[in-house]
Formats: C-alpha cells, structure tokens, sequence
C-alpha cells in the first residue's frame, strides 16, 4: 500500500474552498481532522456509486 501511485495527496483546494456560513456541511479548520472526515465522505460517495462492470469492457 505503500505504493506512490495509490497515494492520495492532501485535497489543499477543497480544504481553501469550504463554505464558511452553511449549516448543512461543518467548517473543519484543523487540516487532519479535514483530511479524515474528506477520506469518509470520498469512501461514502464511491460506495454510492452503482457499479456496472459491462460498461467498462464495451468499446
């Protein structure tokens, strides 16, 4: 795992683009805490995702 292609590097633009005044997402001003819930919120949006492996191999 401890491969540098697999690395995910630190999401600086997202981190810089928090909306400040919305009440539906938190504003996370501690960058490790901001890396941890960005690395849950990416695992729960790539669950939410329908797989469809027939798609992959068309051409």
């Amino acid at each position: 795992m401890n491969d540098p292609k697999f690395k995910i590097q630190f999401p600086i633009w997202q981190f810089l683009n928090q909306p400040i005044f919305d009440a539906k997402t938190p504003l996370v001003l501690n960058p490790s805490r901001f890396w941890q819930h960005y690395q849950i919120t990416h695992l729960e949006r790539c669950w939410g995702r329908a797989y469809r492996p027939e798609q992959r191999f068309r051409s």
